[in-house]
């Protein structure tokens, strides 16, 4: 009894031993924020403007009828790439060919009266020098001679405009460009003015840009704009050329506009993006746009100081594709959070997780 007795108070000791240490207080802190880092750099950050227009053609000319007449060839359909001086279509030319019978006829008629007067007038002279006839019959005789003369020349003229008629019976392309519409058909007869195709040139193009009128005092003749689109590869600079004087009645918008040549796959009628370049600052800060954040104090960036940051409120400028100019309360060189920034205060403790490895500051940066 007495060894059962001693083993249960022995081991009722050591219970109540254990349960009698307190556990050990852990140690505990604010948990520090993972961040990227940036170093703000010193760049020359050109101020632009962008906007959303359109291509035009310099010339789309409707090509009409000049003669009346049935359409026997059509020769070229919308999209048909298409040379200056192409037939596009042929015209029945029977009846231009006997408008120019008749003024070739008319034409000697006329030339053979015109012959028989100077031939009557040099024999009428000869008389008036031998005193055979009167002054005033020799007049009149030279004033028939001259009006035959006139006659001659106007039969001469209807006679090249029946010769031009008959050419005018081939439909031809007055550019370079493709069929934007073919309007005629086969069979159909024409008259004069008839619209029969519509075609564009696509060597020179000009863009359509529109910019508020807000914009009106800012944009000048000779800025530099960049221009690209969504159906060619390429990127193309050119300069303003002209501004409309009066803004849209629609959107208030001025449109301003850009001719270039066209590398080859830009098309009219198509969307292109413009963007002007109004200015640049030279050696201006710029950080990722993700470190400025909005606090009470206003827009801050947080300058990594070892494992802490400290909040900074600064200027902000331009800004685009990630990127922000800043105007003043911060310098080139210094590091800020990025990735993360949103998540901290003042003095708050921080975890770099890109340590060595700073976020590329990139530029260009654009005018808000």
């Amino acid at each position: 009894m007495n060894k059962n007795y001693l083993t249960v108070a022995l081991l009722s000791a050591l219970v109540l031993a254990a349960c009698s240490k307190k556990p050990e207080e852990k140690k505990t802190g604010p948990m520090a924020t993972p961040v990227t880092v940036a170093q703000a750099a010193a760049r020359t950050v050109e101020l632009l403007e962008e906007t959303v227009g359109s291509l035009e053609s310099l010339a789309d000319p409707q090509v009409s009828a000049e003669v009346q007449g049935k359409v026997l060839q059509v020769l070229a359909v919308a999209g048909s790439e298409v040379k200056a001086g192409q037939v596009l279509a042929v015209l029945d030319t029977q009846d231009v060919s006997l408008a120019r019978q008749a003024a070739q006829a008319e034409f000697r008629r006329v030339g053979v009266l015109s012959a028989n007067q100077i031939r009557n007038l040099e024999r009428l002279k000869q008389l008036r020098e031998k005193n055979f006839i009167s002054q005033a019959a020799l007049d009149d005789a030279i004033a028939q001679a001259s009006a035959t003369q006139d006659q001659l020349a106007a039969t001469r003229a209807q006679l090249d405009l029946a010769e031009r008629n008959v050419g005018k019976a081939n439909i031809i392309s007055p550019v370079d460009g493709r069929v934007e519409k073919q309007i005629v058909s086969p069979g159909q007869f024409v008259k004069v003015g008839d619209p029969l195709f519509q075609v564009v040139t696509t060597k020179k193009l000009r863009a359509r840009l529109p910019f508020p009128e807000s914009m009106a005092d800012v944009l000048k003749r000779g800025m530099v704009v960049r221009l690209s689109s969504p159906v060619a590869p390429d990127k193309l600079a050119g300069k303003i050329e002209e501004i409309r004087p009066m803004a849209g009645s629609g959107n208030r918008a001025f449109d301003v506009f850009v001719t270039f040549d066209n590398p080859g796959a830009w098309k009219p009628g198509a969307t292109v993006n413009g963007t002007v370049v109004l200015g640049e600052h030279r050696n201006a800060v710029v950080v990722p746009e993700q470190s400025v954040v909005l606090r009470p104090a206003g827009k801050v960036v947080y300058v990594v100081q070892g494992d802490k940051v400290a909040q900074r409120v600064v200027q902000v400028g331009a800004k685009q594709d990630g990127m922000v100019e800043i105007l003043g309360g911060l310098s080139a060189g210094e590091s800020v959070a990025a990735d993360g920034a949103g998540y901290l205060t003042d003095q708050a403790s921080v975890t770099v997780t890109n340590a060595g490895k700073p976020v590329a500051v990139t530029v260009p940066v654009t005018a808000k």
